[in-house]
C-alpha cells in the first residue's frame, strides 16, 4: 500500500480499522454511524442531517453508478467522512457525470475503503455509536484515539446553525397553498414533494421567529429534518411552541423532535440510531405497515408526552416512537422521512395529508 494512500479509522474506545484513502487526503473527526441502504449514496452524502457524522455504508460496493446533477439533496455533501468496504473502480449510468472519488475530492471529504464494514457495524451495534477519527497524516494510535475522544461529537451541539440557509428564499412561488419550511437542514425532496402538490414554498432560516413566519401569511408550516441533538436548539422549539394552534404544522425527523419538545416532550439518544431505507413502521390507527427511510440518532420519549398527544406510528424494530398527532389542534409529525430519496415511497401519502389539513378536510 502506498504511504500516501494508507488511512486509519480509530474509534474513541481504541478500536482500529485500516484501509485506503480516497477523495481528500486529510484528517477528520465525527460520530461514526452506519447506514443500511443498498443504494442512494449521493442522497446520503448530501443530506444535511449527516453533518457531524462519519457515515459507514453496510452495502459492500459503493460508487458503481457515479454522481449525477439530479440527485442532490442539498447544495453539497455534509458528511465528515465516508467509510466503505469497496469503492467501485468504474461507474456506469446514463446520468453519471463523475466518480464518487472525484466528488469527494472536489468537496475535500475523506473516504476510506478496504474496511471490514461488517465488523465495524457489529462493533457499533454492540457498543453504541461513538466518536472517531479518519486520518492519512497520523499513525500513532494513542494520538488518534485521544483525538477521537476529544472531538465535539453531536450530543449537546447545535449543528442546525451550520446547515440552515442564511436568508429566506422561494423554492416555488406559484401554488394554491403557501407553505413556510423552517430549514433545520432540509432535504430538497421535501421541497419537491410540496411543490408537486401545488404549494408555494418559502424556505426560512431555522432562527426565524414565529411572528416573522406569521407575517408571511402561510397556510401551513413544515419543520424540516436536520442534524444533531434536538435538545440543543431551544430557539427552534420556541418558534414551534409559538406557532402551535395558529395554523397547520407538519414535522419531519428533527422537526418531529422539535414539535414534540414544544408540546412538553423530552428526547434521548439512541444506542446506535436509525439510518437506512428498510425500517418497518406501524400506523397504530390503521394497523398498516410501511417500510420507511430513517436517519436519526435521537428519539422522543413516549412517556414524556402529554395526554392530548396521540401516538400514531411505532418502529417495529425497537418499538420507539415514530409519529404523533394532536387530538384537537391541526398538527402532526413523523420521525421517519416520507420524502424518501433514497428509499421506498410508502410514506409519501403524508404530504397529501398535510394538504388536506391545510384545506380543513381532515383533522391531524
Amino acid at each position: 500500500m502506498k504511504a500516501n494512500n494508507r488511512a486509519l479509522l480509530v474509534l474513541e474506545d481504541g478500536k482500529v480499522f485500516e484501509g485506503r484513502a480516497f477523495g481528500a487526503r486529510k484528517e477528520t473527526t465525527g460520530e461514526v454511524v452506519f447506514n443500511t441502504s443498498m443504494m442512494g449514496y449521493q442522497e446520503i452524502l448530501t443530506d444535511p442531517s449527516y453533518k457531524g457524522q462519519i457515515v459507514t455504508m453496510t452495502y459492500p460496493l459503493i460508487g458503481n453508478y457515479g454522481i449525477n446533477p439530479d440527485d442532490f439533496e442539498s447544495s453539497k455533501p455534509w458528511v465528515e467522512g465516508f467509510v466503505v468496504r469497496e469503492k467501485s473502480r468504474i461507474f456506469s449510468n446514463w446520468r453519471g457525470e463523475k466518480s464518487l472519488e472525484e466528488f469527494l475530492e472536489e468537496y475535500n471529504i475523506i473516504g476510506i475503503e478496504g474496511v471490514d464494514t461488517r465488523a465495524l457495524t457489529r462493533h457499533i451495534r454492540l457498543q453504541g455509536a461513538m466518536k472517531g477519527v479518519i486520518s492519512t497524516c497520523e499513525n500513532d494510535i494513542k494520538v488518534l484515539t485521544e483525538k477521537a475522544r476529544s472531538c465535539p461529537g453531536v450530543v449537546g451541539v447545535d449543528l442546525v446553525k451550520e446547515v440552515t440557509c442564511q436568508e429566506g428564499y422561494w423554492w416555488k412561488k406559484e401554488g394554491n397553498y403557501r407553505v413556510v419550511v423552517v430549514d433545520c437542514g432540509v432535504k430538497y425532496n421535501i421541497l419537491r414533494e410540496l411543490s408537486s402538490l401545488g404549494c408555494q414554498v418559502w424556505v426560512t432560516p431555522a432562527d426565524t421567529d414565529a411572528d416573522s413566519i406569521l407575517r408571511l401569511n402561510p397556510d401551513g408550516v413544515v419543520f424540516s429534518n436536520g442534524p444533531g441533538d434536538p435538545a440543543a436548539i431551544p430557539y427552534v422549539v420556541q418558534t414551534a411552541k409559538n406557532l402551535i394552534g395558529k395554523l397547520p404544522i407538519f414535522g419531519i425527523c428533527l422537526g418531529h423532535q422539535v414539535i414534540s419538545q414544544a408540546l412538553g416532550g423530552k428526547t434521548y439518544k439512541l444506542k446506535f440510531g436509525h439510518h437506512g431505507g428498510n425500517h418497518p413502521v406501524k400506523d397504530t390507527r390503521t394497523g398498516k405497515i410501511a417500510i420507511t427511510v430513517q436517519n436519526h440518532g435521537f428519539c422522543v420519549d413516549v412517556n414524556s408526552l402529554p395526554p392530548e398527544v396521540e401516538i400514531t406510528h411505532i418502529n417495529l424494530y425497537d418499538n420507539t416512537l415514530e409519529g404523533i398527532r394532536h387530538h384537537e389542534l391541526p398538527l402532526f409529525s413523523v420521525q421517519f422521512h416520507p420524502e424518501a430519496s433514497p428509499g421506498p415511497h410508502d410514506a409519501k401519502y403524508l404530504f397529501k395529508h398535510f394538504i388536506e389539513l391545510m384545506e380543513g378536510k381532515t383533522d391531524a
